[in-house]
């Protein structure tokens, strides 16, 4: 895991535990709608730009939810590493263009060169022999 991007931090809040997820998103009108989103680990492609604000996770056997992904304005303040394996480049630069999250330094660091390379895993390169 590499991360470059100033006032991110990465945290392992989910590991290998089971559980539940939540997202908070921002509707057009305003408001905050929270959406059960089951127990597969979230991604952040397919929300409307701007929209999610927070994704929660609640372990098996506890009541609490432990805050996995926050936004803050336009930073992304935290994110649950098992999250950040998952951000591709392509995600970022459709919907988090505006935020932290798209940073040429943390783009070189992983050696991304495409929309489909991964944001915060070192992107190996294919030599042709």
């Amino acid at each position: 895991m590499i991360n470059k991007i100033k006032d991110l931090a990465l945290v392992d809040f989910i590991g290998d535990r089971k559980g539940t997820f939540q997202a908070i998103t921002k509707v057009p009108a305003g408001y905050m709608v929270a959406y059960n989103l089951g127990s597969e680990i979230p991604s952040l492609n397919g929300w409307r730009k701007g929209a999610l604000q927070t994704i929660q996770f609640q372990p098996e056997g506890l009541n609490h939810w432990l805050t996995v992904f926050a936004k803050k304005g336009t930073k992304v303040i935290l994110m649950d590493e098992q999250i950040a394996v998952t951000v591709d480049v392509g995600t970022v630069n459709q919907l988090f263009y505006n935020t932290n999250l798209m940073d040429h330094a943390q783009y070189k660091a992983v050696n991304a060169k495409t929309w489909a390379d991964k944001v915060f895993v070192e992107n190996k390169v294919n030599e042709l022999v």
